[in-house]
């Protein structure tokens, strides 16, 4: 069966050898001292040489990386473009800081509760508070109008019209993305305020014992309105990214459900909508952004009223975006510094919807990940 190994201790060697014993031919053994050193160090204080005498054993060292090459501008580059990210975004916060505080500094009342916008005056008197809940009520209201729309939209075109069809409606879906704001805001203003107002009529006759609906006029320029202008807006961004997630959807997953005997509306119930939920959210959350921060469409058909309302229909409403672009004009020192503070307020509420969207991305990760 072959001899067993046995240590012995060989002083000509500088150390304790293992004399390993290998079955030969005939049983004969074959004996191999191989020496024991601590690590880090050669026999007799000789360093460890290979056949090329580079220290290395084998085929030598690996080539050596060079100090700047093409990588090492290529990381650098990448890494100054994302801090510059950073920077212009504090570079940012602290424009609007140091333009907001002389102006807050000489306010007479409660920023964040007044509703009135009275910067102009002797003493002057602004808030925050009427425009912050016109931005959001606007912006979520859009969203509440668009989001179903957009995903129906979506799901036809990935998953439902012929190859053809869909190519082509999406490309008139993404041609509504490059119409300017303005067109927008006069189509809003001119043509599409008298439908508004008569439906506005219509709910207030038959729903008017609903907050919401309340109110004896007048009607039209109103937060309905422009709730629908913006929905309008924000409909192709939310339905071109979802459309794309929808299609990123891995075939093996729809063929498992389709072969378990599932419908085509539950196949994408079970595989194509959980699978492109984060992206959904995130579509979602960029429109959203881009809600927040419309200006002209809306300085066009809200009734700029500044006051705390959840009255949709009634003349009325105002944000803070349009509320710049229509004062600006003509503010004084102080009047421009309580635009900006205004637009330090909008700047938070941008960068709040931005990291909670990332935060809701990120906890629904494992959809994406379970696809790799």
């Amino acid at each position: 069966m072959g001899d067993t190994p046995d240590r012995s201790a060989n002083a000509g060697t500088g150390g304790p050898a293992v004399t390993i014993g290998h079955p030969g031919s005939a049983g004969a053994a074959l004996s191999v001292d191989v020496p024991v050193t601590p690590a880090g160090r050669a026999p007799d204080g000789a360093g460890w040489r290979g056949g090329d005498g580079t220290g290395l054993g084998g085929g030598g060292a690996l080539p050596r990386r060079r100090a700047f090459g093409a990588e090492r501008l290529f990381q650098g580059f990448t890494m100054a473009a994302g801090t510059m990210v950073l920077v212009i975004i504090v570079a940012i916060a602290i424009f609007l800081i140091a333009k907001a505080v002389p102006a807050l500094n000489a306010n007479t009342v409660n920023f964040l509760t007044f509703e009135g916008w009275f910067p102009n005056e002797a003493e002057p008197r602004f808030g925050i508070g009427a425009l912050a809940f016109g931005t959001v009520l606007t912006s979520v209201l859009a969203l509440l109008l668009a989001v179903p729309v957009a995903l129906g939209i979506a799901l036809y075109l990935s998953h439902y019209a012929p190859r053809r069809i869909g190519t082509a409606l999406g490309f008139l879906v993404d041609l509504l993305a490059a119409v300017p704001s303005v067109v927008f805001g006069l189509w809003g203003r001119d043509f599409f305020y008298s439908p508004v107002q008569e439906f506005s009529v219509w709910l207030n006759r038959y729903f008017g014992w609903i907050p919401i609906f309340g109110g004896e006029g007048p009607f039209g320029r109103s937060i309905l309105l422009g709730s629908l202008v913006l929905a309008i807006m924000v409909l192709p961004i939310i339905t071109s990214l979802s459309r794309e997630v929808f299609r990123q959807t891995p075939t093996a997953n729809e063929e498992a459900a389709l072969a378990l005997g599932a419908t085509k509306w539950e196949m994408i119930r079970t595989a194509v909508l959980p699978y492109g939920r984060p992206g959904v959210i995130g579509a979602t959350m960029l429109g959203l952004g881009r809600a927040l921060g419309e200006t002209i469409a809306l300085a066009m058909t809200l009734g700029i009223v500044s006051s705390i309302s959840f009255n949709i229909i009634e003349n009325g409403g105002n944000t803070v975006a349009a509320n710049i672009a229509n004062a600006f004009g003509e503010a004084n020192d102080v009047g421009r510094g309580a635009l900006i503070a205004s637009g330090l307020v909008l700047f938070s509420i941008t960068l709040i919807v931005n990291i909670t969207a990332r935060a809701l991305i990120y906890r629904r990760r494992e959809f994406t990940e379970s696809a790799a």
